[in-house]
């Protein structure tokens, strides 16, 4: 059981410290405050990214995100290859009347097309134009911080440990392939060379009898 009133006399230690301090007032909006990196703002819609999967709308607990889309067919890459049918994006919008900021929109997106921006200015007057359009959230993608930095003590994602031992494999294919290109022509030339030399040898040898005959044939002729 603790000393009876020491409970008031921390209390009124804390005061007195506060008393002695200067106070610092923040003077916004002439001085923006300093947010710390993972602020939970408003969400950035980066448009390239989204395939119109509908797993934001549909995984968010308060319903507001609205998605608009229509089919487009895509010619085929090559020909004699089949069409293809692909979604476009024609409406995304988020009510922030209704968003809690929970970020389950942002975690099940499998394509990076939502992210945090600290933004906080942007209030309306009109509760009803709290719910903005994607032009809007394509502003504030640009106001999205960059990543942190890895740490250099971390392991490799797997992602990019995946791509680099598949590039490895790749290199060592091909320098596999080099080497048995050049022991081909390494022994392509070595062939011609032989042949050639083996020829040169026939030549001598025919050059040879035929010294040999003229000369008994002409021998014999002058003896006569």
């Amino acid at each position: 059981m603790g000393i009876p009133g020491s409970g008031l006399a921390k209390g009124l230690a804390v005061t007195l410290r506060t008393m002695t301090r200067k106070s610092h007032t923040a003077r916004y909006p002439d001085a923006q405050p300093e947010l710390p990196p993972r602020t939970r703002g408003v969400i950035g819609l980066f448009e390239e990214n989204c395939t119109v999967c509908m797993l934001c709308a549909r995984e968010c607990p308060d319903w507001c995100i609205y998605i608009d889309s229509h089919k487009e067919t895509v010619p085929p890459a090559a020909p004699g290859g089949r069409e293809r049918s692909r979604n476009v994006l024609d409406r995304f919008a988020i009510d922030f009347a209704l968003c809690m900021y929970c970020g389950i929109c942002i975690e099940v997106c499998p394509f990076d097309a939502l992210f945090w921006s600290p933004e906080f200015e942007y209030a309306e007057e009109d509760i009803r134009d709290l719910t903005h359009e994607r032009d809007k959230l394509r502003e504030w993608m640009w106001t999205v911080p960059a990543p942190p930095a890895l740490d250099p003590r971390a392991e490799e994602p797997k992602e990019i440990a995946a791509a680099r031992k598949a590039a490895d494999k790749l290199a060592a294919a091909e320098a596999a392939r080099a080497a048995e290109a050049a022991q081909a022509e390494a022994a392509q030339a070595e062939a011609e060379r032989g042949s050639g030399g083996t020829d040169r040898t026939d030549r001598t040898d025919r050059t040879d009898r035929n010294g040999n005959g003229n000369g008994t044939e002409n021998g014999n002729g002058a003896a006569s």
